[in-house]
């Protein structure tokens, strides 16, 4: 068998950038933590208001983090992915996510009007152009939006590809059974597992709060056990993270059981409008959320994408070799304007 490297080298630097994840390399620590110097809520439809913030350096290069779920909300760890001195952060909270107005609201929230609202808050803050970082869902927000609005777009780093298509969604509700039998079967208790997603979402929309939050503590949890290389379980005290946490798995069954994208009109179908942005994904080899199969697919409708397969990565961009390989991108983005 011919030396698997001396191969790789020979096939051209595309292949050296996903071949140096088959390396040891030193991690890299989040940036350390920061506040933000503005932030305030922007008024996007007669319904929703939503939460935004900026960090680092008011007079930097703007780059726009997206959160995943969809309906996860951002937090303040996103701030740490990115050089304060260097970039202007910018993270805001999707239609009824998070902080955003009203929580876990489902009206007029779709992929159309999310990537609208980006241009909205790009205009509202007077940015010219900015770099899109989005992973899992914030993949499919960032494709979507850089589609819609290429100009507006410096480049875009992309995890965890979602191109939010049917197969994806079997592979959430059914698939994860094969790698996490006792995980699936926590979170098929008690729901119609003929139709599992449907039972989810008639929960999770009930108006009784005892049925949708605990249909969204059986929901989260499943996601969170598959999600990490180094599971941690999480304990929700309050009542304001259980209302938290209804308002993602709501959003998120929402999405996953009436925004499907056809695969006919899929995202991979747009590449061409983009193709030109200076583009990097980065996927986990173990991420059981969004199986690297997606961004495989990405990949080779947009070759021209810089393509990194984290080996030892699962979904969760605080594992050490994604979070590292993210904090690389992010540098290596500042020689773009």
């Amino acid at each position: 068998m011919p030396d698997l490297f001396s191969t790789i080298l020979k096939s051209g630097p595309k292949a050296l950038s996903y071949a140096s994840a088959l390396h040891p390399r030193p991690m890299r620590d989040l940036f350390p933590p920061l506040a933000p110097y503005s932030q305030g809520f922007l008024s996007v439809s007669p319904v929703h208001t939503l939460y935004w913030e900026q960090s680092g350096n008011p007079d930097g290069v703007p780059i726009v983090v997206l959160h995943g779920g969809p309906g996860a909300g951002a937090t303040s760890i996103h701030r740490r992915f990115f050089d304060p001195l260097h970039y202007r952060i910018i993270i805001f909270d999707q239609r009824g996510a998070g902080r955003s107005t009203p929580l876990g609201n489902l009206h007029d929230n779709t992929l159309t009007h999310l990537t609208h609202d980006m241009e909205m808050l790009r205009a509202h803050l007077r940015v010219p152009r900015w770099h899109l970082f989005g992973g899992s869902w914030g993949s499919t927000l960032a494709l979507a939006y850089a589609q819609k609005y290429p100009s507006s777009c410096i480049s875009l780093i992309l995890r965890s590809i979602f191109l939010m298509e049917q197969s994806e969604i079997d592979w959430y509700i059914a698939g994860m059974r094969s790698i996490f039998p006792e995980a699936w079967d926590d979170f098929a208790r008690g729901m119609d597992t003929r139709n599992l997603l449907a039972s989810y979402y008639e929960r999770l929309t009930s108006s009784d709060d005892r049925i949708s939050i605990e249909a969204a503590m059986q929901w989260n949890a499943y996601e969170s056990a598959c999600s990490s290389f180094f599971p941690q379980k999480e304990t929700l005290t309050s009542d304001d993270q259980r209302y938290y946490a209804l308002a993602m798995a709501k959003i998120e069954a929402h999405y996953f059981y009436t925004q499907v994208i056809d695969e006919r009109h899929s995202l991979l179908q747009g590449i061409d409008t983009i193709r030109a942005i200076p583009a990097t994904i980065i996927q986990g080899r173990y991420d059981m959320i969004c199986p690297m199969v997606s961004a495989d697919r990405l990949h080779k409708a947009w070759p021209e994408a810089d393509y990194v397969i984290v080996p030892d990565a699962g979904h969760s961009f605080l594992d050490p070799t994604l979070r590292t390989r993210l904090i690389e991108a992010t540098d290596a983005a500042k020689s773009l304007r």
